[in-house]
């Protein structure tokens, strides 16, 4: 296996740690009789020889002891050596010449991956198909293997990765070797009907969705439901029930946001995947797998939900209410799915509302979530709020009044508006006694800031100005509290005048932007804010530029001294930058100058500037007509602006629709 390790200059060589001279130990660790240094040895190989996917020289002087690896009998783990090297060549259309390299050695060797096909080891087999598509290079070999080992193959998990392969296969040759590509698309279809079982022609209905979609049936997702119900049903009777509800705690409640049914969860996201644009069929699947009788079914329609409302705009409100249903299930996997998934929906949550109401009321111990690293506020409250039900508030005050209250709560009173007004005299307390010397100062005094600025509560200036006042020096985190709370104190506007000193005060620290942007909010004082702004707009950090930018775009003509400064920043510099700077450019002068064409690029190119772009057209009024076709393009786009993980992407395209159409009404600040 190893002959010739030795003789490799593995110094030479490099690797995502640097030097590859460990690579042979990692190498001789796969073939250990010890599982625990196996495993150790493939997180070596993933975490330094092929980092993040990445190809290095010492990646393909692995090649060869990695093929012989996985052609060894005695070897334990070869399926994940395979799995290894077909990652290795599968580097997409990576045009460089290490990668071309990597991908030529596999392709040399590729008699290993016909070899390997029959194998004893089922999960050995199972990786084979994959990489005869990708590495043998003759097709019409590559699909009499894979048609020979479906007339024989027993084991289902081989199967569906057959299909898979045929799938990549027609996807690979559909328009270089369109008779080859046919050819798989028949297999597929073959395997989609009966005698077939239900697991393999979900499989093949959810390749064909990707490579020949005019090949799937008319009465696609009901086929699907019903396919669904049969895998389900055979999964039962074979002794696979649904989880219980397992420990409470951290590595418990991660275990349960697991789908325990990998296999099925893979067969359903592959034809969502497939589908695409095509909401209202992935809708009705979803609908289809949320009313399914077994558990696992509506704990991945849950899952993957969220992941069409992180893409989607519409076609939400019937899976979300499905996924409400499902909150009476024990504490188990499928309810900590569903409150998850509804905490990160925030106001797309609404039609489960009831269901989340009637939990944090019957059951007040979950609105408290008890943890290693103390209280939080628990999900189904989070969620509640999320919405902007105002039936939360009154929850909320019973949580402010018990003895334990979560430090994050005040993160939620934002979603509820007026409606959490009444709760201001407990914050303002929470604030007032938060003591001023301690460690986690930022964990408790942030909420409350946010909470306490989102009501407008002028009352809180003195509790405010406790903690600007009073906080040591040395504190960790102490400029992000002392941020959280000028930022409050400009959100009260003239009410906290009495802040003015203060904030002066801060104008030649590290929070001299935020210092500047409040004070203007207090005093309107130009003549103090603009010295600071001109200084930290010409200044090093992009990011503190942009921030310069973004405060004198709020004072307008005010801020017309720094109309150079500005008009450079606009033509240079990230696109974030640019776009702050071309927005404040408009507001100072009243017209959008030569920056308009860079505007609508920037808007069109990086998603991530809309919501600042929007908000400069909304404080315009009527002088941001010229952006207006892009707002109404916006709204009517089905797709969101972002799809970032975790509901953050959600929460942001909200916004971004909220700001569009109250700028379009002409409801914008000014």
């Amino acid at each position: 296996m190893f002959r010739g390790i030795d003789e490799v200059d593995w110094a030479s060589l490099r690797h995502a740690n640097g030097s590859a001279e460990d690579v042979p130990g990692l190498l001789r660790g796969l073939a250990s009789a010890d599982p625990s240094e196996r495993q150790t040895a493939l997180d070596g190989m993933y975490g330094a020889v092929h980092h993040q996917g990445d190809v290095y020289d010492s990646t393909l002087a692995c090649v060869p002891f990695l093929l012989a690896l996985a052609a060894r009998e005695e070897v334990r783990d070869r399926a994940e050596v395979l799995e290894l090297l077909v990652s290795i060549g599968d580097i997409g259309d990576a045009r460089d010449d290490l990668a071309a390299s990597v991908r030529a050695a596999l392709r040399a060797h590729s008699d290993v991956f016909v070899r390997l096909a029959g194998d004893a080891d089922a999960g050995v087999r199972r990786m084979v198909p994959g990489a005869l598509v990708r590495f043998l290079d003759r097709p019409a070999r590559v699909l009499a293997l894979v048609r020979e080992r479906i007339t024989v193959e027993r084991d289902d998990r081989v199967l569906l990765a057959l299909a898979e392969s045929l799938g990549l296969f027609a996807r690979r040759h559909r328009l270089t070797d369109d008779a080859h590509a046919a050819e798989a698309v028949r297999l597929l279809t073959e395997l989609s009907g009966p005698p077939y079982g239900p697991g393999l022609r979900i499989a093949a209905l959810g390749q064909l969705a990707g490579c020949a979609p005019d090949r799937l049936p008319a009465d696609l997702v009901p086929a699907v439901v019903g396919l669904l119900r049969d895998r389900s049903g055979q999964r039962t009777r074979a002794g696979h029930p649904y989880d219980g509800p397992g420990p409470d705690t951290l590595a418990g409640r991660l275990l349960r946001l697991r789908p325990s049914d990998e296999e099925g969860s893979r067969l359903l996201r592959t034809l969502h995947s497939a589908l695409g644009s095509r909401v209202p069929d992935r809708v009705a699947l979803l609908c289809g797998q949320l009313t399914s009788p077994d558990p696992l079914d509506r704990c991945n329609g849950v899952w993957m939900t969220a992941g069409l409302l992180r893409e989607w705009r519409t076609g939400g409100a019937q899976p979300v209410t499905l996924i409400g249903n499902q909150l009476g299930a024990e504490e188990g996997r499928l309810h900590d799915a569903a409150v998850a998934v509804l905490v990160e929906l925030f106001e797309l949550a609404a039609p489960a509302a009831d269901h989340l109401h009637a939990l944090v009321t019957y059951r007040p111990e979950l609105r408290v979530r008890h943890g290693e690293r103390g209280a939080a506020l628990g999900g189904p409250l989070r969620a509640l709020a999320g919405t902007g039900d105002t039936r939360a508030a009154p929850v909320l005050a019973e949580v402010l009044a018990g003895p334990v209250v979560p430090d994050d709560l005040g993160l939620v009173i934002p979603h509820l508006g007026r409606a959490a007004v009444p709760l201001a005299p407990a914050l303002r307390r929470r604030l007032a006694r938060v003591p001023l010397d301690a460690s986690g100062i930022h964990e408790r005094a942030v909420p409350l800031l946010s909470a306490l600025a989102a009501l407008g509560d002028v009352a809180s200036v003195p509790a405010v100005l406790r903690l600007l006042r009073g906080m040591p020096d040395g504190l960790r985190r102490r400029d992000t509290v002392t941020e959280a709370a000028v930022a409050a104190l400009g959100a009260f506007g003239d009410a906290a005048r009495e802040a003015a000193p203060d904030l002066r005060g801060l104008l030649e620290t590290d929070c001299a932007v935020a210092a500047a942007d409040a004070l203007w909010s207090v005093t309107g004082d130009a003549e103090a804010v603009l010295p600071v702004l001109l200084r930290e707009l010409t200044g090093s950090g992009s990011g503190r530029r942009r921030r310069a930018a973004a405060v004198l775009g709020r004072l307008g003509p005010a801020a017309r001294p720094a109309l150079p400064g500005l008009r450079e920043l606009a033509g240079s510099g990230d696109a974030w930058g640019r776009a702050t700077a071309a927005c404040a450019v408009w507001r100072t002068t009243g017209e959008p100058e030569r920056f308009l064409p860079s505007l609508r690029s920037t808007w069109a190119e990086h998603p991530r500037t809309r919501r600042t772009i929007v908000e400069c057209v909304s404080a315009l009024g009527p002088a941001g007509a010229p952006l207006h076709d892009a707002l109404r393009a916006e709204l009517a786009s089905p797709r969101r602006h972002r799809t970032d993980p975790g509901g953050y992407g959600i929460h942001e395209d909200l916004g971004l629709l909220r700001v569009c159409r109250e700028a379009l009404a002409g409801q914008g600040p000014r």
